[in-house]
Order: structure tokens, then C-alpha cells, then sequence
């Protein structure tokens, strides 16, 4: 029984210090919990293990910081775990950040956060936000595979660069193009925000998984 209870106690440590176990549901369906407002670490990694291999991505907060502390609590809370890489463009970039549960996606599908001024050119290996406008990102973002500084003048602010794994992001299944979802400036993801990965597994199988995302 003491065994048991040292285990609880552990897990639950986890959740609270952002550790690698299963966070508890309702934090993810409260955006508005305390747990939320945690700043990043001035600079971090992020280890992204998926379908085709593992990405590893280095945010600095002096880059974007609102962006680096929203992208740092998604990951530790398990946002990203079991998504999909449902946007992804030959020679331009690979998107993601839509969960596969679709009552989390309606719990933070219009939690923006305020923009970052652009501290940084979008190159290859770059991770940014999408998003539509100022003020509008939440939480979906993309991996510039090739040089983007057309992106830079439109807003695009990167938090941080792809250090190990360009490979990985330069072999994700790419055969989709715009027609399993398409950004979000393009108006096409209804089916993603209410379905999730019931609806791309069933209708765009190939597309690759991440499969967890951990900080460090």
C-alpha cells in the first residue's frame, strides 16, 4: 500500500513540475488554469519523437518570448502528443498543432495570445505560430523547410530552430498538400477542429504522427 501511495505521489509530482507522464485532462481543458502562466526557460529543447523519426528543437525566449512560454506549457502539458503533421508542403513548411481530441481543440481554438515583435528571419529549420492576422495565434505552428523571409514582414515571429532532425522534418509525408486541411488563413479546417484524428486517420491515413513532444 505504502508503494502505492509513493507511486500517486510521483505521478502527481510529474504533472505539477511538467515531467513526461500523462498530464491530468482537466488542465488541458483549462486554459485558464494557473498552471498556464509559467514562463519558459530562457532557452530550452524540445524533443519531438514521431513516425518518421525524432526532431529536436531549441526556443529561445529572447526570440519570441509570449510564443516560446505558450509553445513551452503546451509541451509539457502533453498538447502536442498523438497530433498529426497535417499541413505539410514540398519545398515550404510542415504545420501542426491542432490536438487529436476535438474538446481540447474547442477549449483553445480561440485562446490567443498577443503577438511578438519578429527578432528573427523565418530560415530553414525555424519554428513559428501560424496564424491569420495580429492577435491571433493560439496554438498551431510550422517548420520552415526551406528559407521563408517573406514571412518575416507578414508578423511571423520564430521561437526557436530545428538543431537535430531536419532530415526528419524534410521526409514527412508531404503527398497531401493543402487538401488535409490547409492553413489557417485558408479556411479549411472545420473538419480538423471537430473530428480530429478520427477524421485524418480515416481520410488522410499517411499523414505522419508526433507522437509526444517533451521539454528539457
Amino acid at each position: 500500500m505504502r508503494a502505492v501511495r509513493w507511486t500517486a505521489l510521483a505521478l502527481s509530482a510529474a504533472v505539477i513540475l511538467g515531467g513526461a507522464c500523462h498530464p491530468v485532462r482537466g488542465v488541458l481543458r483549462d486554459p485558464a488554469n494557473a498552471f498556464w502562466t509559467a514562463h519558459a526557460p530562457e532557452s530550452f529543447r524540445a524533443t519531438v519523437e514521431t513516425t518518421k523519426g525524432t526532431i529536436v528543437v531549441e526556443v529561445r525566449r529572447d526570440w519570441s518570448p509570449l510564443g516560446a512560454d505558450r509553445f513551452y506549457n503546451l509541451a509539457r502539458a502533453g498538447f502536442f502528443d498523438d497530433s498529426r503533421f497535417f499541413r505539410v508542403l514540398p519545398g515550404y513548411i510542415a504545420q501542426f498543432g491542432i490536438p487529436g481530441d476535438p474538446a481540447i481543440t474547442s477549449a483553445w481554438k480561440d485562446r490567443a495570445f498577443s503577438d511578438d515583435s519578429v527578432r528573427q528571419s523565418n530560415i530553414r529549420g525555424t519554428v513559428a505560430f501560424a496564424m491569420t492576422g495580429p492577435g491571433t495565434r493560439t496554438t498551431q505552428l510550422y517548420i520552415s523547410r526551406k528559407d521563408n523571409p517573406q514571412l518575416d514582414a507578414q508578423g511571423f515571429s520564430p521561437i526557436g530552430r530545428v538543431v537535430q532532425g531536419m532530415d526528419v522534418v524534410d521526409a514527412l509525408y508531404d503527398g497531401y498538400g493543402e487538401n488535409a486541411g490547409g492553413g489557417v488563413r485558408a479556411g479549411r479546417q472545420q473538419r480538423m477542429l471537430s473530428e480530429g484524428n478520427a477524421h485524418l486517420d480515416r481520410d488522410y491515413p499517411l499523414l505522419d504522427r508526433l507522437i509526444r513532444v517533451t521539454v528539457r
